[in-house]
């Protein structure tokens, strides 16, 4: 080989490091694929995409700017992106019947963003459910949140038992006026009166928007209410039960168009220009491959299976002696207070990790513990079920969860759970893995 001169040299290194890079992220890449596959993913937003979601993830599209919308872009090259978009739109229309989707939205906290954004002004009251009692911190959680810093926040909680007393919220409602309530959960077990909600919004003429993040492919299912017919607006992740990529939609209702018939126009200029730029096509289609496989029976069987599992779950756990928030679930997750135990979430999750099972700590109702180690933990079940698992399964898992509780600190039992959780596993294994 012909000697190089320094810069041959620095040239040389420097392909030497890249490849050094390269196969180290491939090799991390690897590890968590490892990971995957044998231990138990149950936190309750976390799923399994398809190959075909993973693929156009990963696709081309990603090299593609296309700021602005279908036929109105500020760059040329956008006629596959476009068909791609209204592709995604349409079908999403359909499926939640509704009148107006945005499929741009980066993520869920965004999209609640660029609602707050589009039909109300900083200052402006909000409500929504607190994060200890199963909201979102961008429901209005304060100081330390957008929502809670620009709009005047007011938020309720639940009852002690870890239910929603809305004739509370009503109450509060009329108190205070909000101009929009935002109601959605990440750790409320228990399905949310749309009916009662509409009224309560209508009595005072807020908006209602609501966050379906965590249920959207339940909705979809059918073993979950869908508040389109009585919401404004409807925000919702793409992942979770919905098995899609990481991004968001926002949907228009009816309801949404008969109180402002410009609301879409709103919506889609809050979006681009008013807080992102342009979207991430790759997502777009991965989006719209998901829902392709949303619409097909396998899926509602899917919806189906994930709440089975979830109340057999929390059946087990309260028979092993568990306390659980609301007394049980009526979707796919499951909030266990660890108070009676005298137990925090952090170590008790630390230890579930180490028998390779996945849950993570989580605030329970009325917590005096801090938000970094509340008492509880929080589980799901729709990762488990895209696996295959069912209520057999699934009644071995509980019983796992409690031996862990109840050996907290025996490093052996994690060791010997864990070894039959990867026997489990490579029973069930996922073809998204």
């Amino acid at each position: 080989m012909r000697e190089m001169g320094d810069g041959g040299k620095e040239f040389k290194l420097l392909i030497e490091y890249n490849s050094f890079i390269m196969d180290k992220i491939t090799l991390l890449i690897l590890e968590e694929q490892k990971r995957q596959k044998e231990t138990l993913t149950m936190i309750a937003s976390e799923n399994y995409a398809s190959p075909a979601v993973r693929a156009a993830v990963g696709s081309v599209l990603m090299n593609k700017y296309s700021e602005g919308y279908s036929g109105k872009r500020y760059y040329q090259g956008n006629k596959v992106v476009d068909e791609i978009e209204d592709f995604a739109a349409e079908l999403a229309k359909k499926l939640f019947k509704v009148e107006h989707v945005n499929v741009q939205p980066y993520s869920g906290s965004p999209a609640n963003a660029e609602v707050l954004f589009a039909l109300i002004n900083p200052g402006d009251t909000i409500m929504g459910l607190k994060l200890s009692s199963g909201g979102h911190l961008t429901h209005g959680h304060p100081n330390i949140t957008f929502s809670g810093r620009f709009y005047k926040s007011v938020q309720f909680g639940t009852k002690d038992d870890g239910v929603i007393d809305y004739d509370e919220v009503e109450e509060l409602a009329k108190k205070e006026k909000p101009k929009l309530l935002i109601i959605g959960t990440t750790a409320y077990p228990l399905i949310f009166d749309w009916k009662r909600l509409e009224e309560i919004a209508d009595s005072v003429g807020a908006w209602l928007v609501a966050d379906i993040s965590h249920v959207a492919g339940l909705v979809l299912a059918e073993v979950y209410p869908s508040p389109v017919p009585f919401a404004h607006v409807v925000t919702t992740t793409t992942h979770k039960t919905l098995r899609g990529p990481r991004g968001a939609m926002i949907m228009v209702t009816k309801k949404g168009v008969a109180k402002d018939p410009e609301i879409s126009a709103r919506i889609d200029k809050a979006v681009f220009p008013g807080l992102q730029g342009g979207p991430h096509d790759n997502t777009t289609a991965g989006i719209a491959q998901a829902l392709v496989e949303a619409d097909t029976p396998e899926f509602k069987k899917y919806g189906e299976q994930v709440v089975a599992n979830a109340k057999s779950l929390a059946e087990e756990l309260k028979k092993g002696g568990l306390t659980l928030v609301a007394g049980g679930t009526e979707c796919h997750l499951i909030v266990v207070d660890l108070r009676p135990l005298g137990l925090l979430g952090k170590p008790v999750a630390e230890a579930l990790e180490e028998a390779g099972i996945v849950v993570n700590k989580n605030s329970v109702p009325n917590d005096t513990a801090s938000p970094f180690s509340p008492s509880g933990i929080r589980l799901g079940t729709p990762a488990l079920t895209t696996r295959g698992m069912k209520e057999k399964e699934v009644k071995i898992i509980a019983g796992w969860i409690l031996k862990v509780i109840k050996n907290i600190n025996d490093k052996e039992t994690f060791k010997k759970i864990a070894s039959e959780v990867k026997s489990l596993c490579k029973k069930f294994p996922t073809k998204q893995v």
